[in-house]
């Protein structure tokens, strides 16, 4: 992969190119009291110890569970709830060669955080213009996956990111997506948002304003027209853009430019970053792929990422949560 410059109006040199908020205190702490109560709680069902149980004279006739006061019953579905979610993960993991399963992401945060450009990627009147960003400001130990272009349509990859419940955002280019619309459709009734990743991607820094605001416009069209919303997030082909391509973006109703930090392949994953490592908040690109390109599957490519993720002590979290 060749470096490729991100701004190319200020000359600013990025990452690696493509192939083709914090939550309040006192929700942290409502969140943090309930699941510790839960802990608790699941602890003392398990053990047979519950309070109430005690006091009743233990459990009812034929083995059956003592009856519980309101606030102890909920705790205890809270628990039980929790159980099977895990217990799920872990047999999905399993089915798609996953050494552990995913951690669960933590609830979106209440106050989101204020989104700013990253230093060094500014362009002319900046604070008018979407911000460019490559990680979001969190303290939450959570990452982002996105997933670009729309070249493989793997139903595979569906049931595996649908399967292990795991968050991701899409990119799409129209001369890709045209092929099969109803691939993404699918993605989308699962939740998945749809993004803006031009009509043809192309090296949008040699357009001029008008051809830019084509490109990028014609996008958010295709994608009003088949899914129904115009995206408020857009990233420019090979992460290439000068002032024009943040212009015309903001013309079109773009709210936002997300780049990436890390990128992921079916066998191994490449950083922008000279630590070479996570850090909360990063987004991590990946890409419509298959055989020909990666000599791996989609599939093989969320098991990397997720290897990397998950031994780090990350959780995938929903980007649109965050912004």
């Amino acid at each position: 992969m060749r470096l490729v410059r991100q701004n190319e109006q200020c000359g600013h040199e990025g990452g690696r190119g493509e192939r083709r908020g914090w939550r309040g205190r006192r929700g942290r702490g409502r969140v943090a009291a309930l699941a510790v109560s839960a802990a608790v709680v699941a602890t003392a069902i398990a053990s047979g110890c519950a309070a109430d149980g005690d006091e009743r004279g233990g459990a009812g006739a034929h083995g059956q569970q003592p009856q519980l006061g309101p606030p102890a019953q909920a705790l205890r579905d809270y628990a039980d709830a929790l159980r099977a979610q895990q217990a799920a993960r872990a047999a999905a993991a399993k089915r798609w060669g996953l050494a552990s399963a995913p951690l669960a992401a933590p609830p979106a945060p209440a106050v989101k955080p204020r989104i700013t450009t990253r230093k060094g990627f500014e362009v002319e009147g900046q604070a008018q213009l979407p911000p460019v960003f490559t990680t979001v400001p969190t303290k939450d130990k959570v990452v982002f996956l996105t997933v670009d272009d729309g070249a493989e349509k793997d139903p595979a990859f569906l049931r595996m990111m649908s399967d292990l419940k795991l968050p991701y955002t899409a990119f799409l280019s129209d001369y890709l997506v045209k092929e099969d619309y109803g691939y993404f459709k699918r993605m989308q009734k699962r939740g998945v948002v749809l993004n803006n990743h031009t009509l043809n991607h192309r090296y949008l820094p040699g357009l001029s304003y008008e051809g830019q605001r084509r490109e990028i416009c014609g996008m958010q069209d295709v994608i009003q027209k088949r899914y129904g919303k115009r995206p408020e997030l857009f990233r420019p082909p090979y992460g290439n853009y000068n002032r024009d391509t943040l212009r015309a973006a903001k013309s079109c109703g773009v709210k936002a430019v997300p780049l990436w930090a890390s990128e992921g392949f079916a066998r191994h994953m490449e950083w922008r970053e000279w630590d070479k490592d996570l850090h909360p908040g990063d987004i991590i690109l990946t890409h419509f792929r298959g055989r020909e390109d990666w000599k791996g599957t989609m599939p093989d490519m969320v098991r990397t990422v997720l290897k990397t993720v998950t031994a780090k002590g990350y959780a995938v979290a929903r980007l649109e949560d965050y912004l």
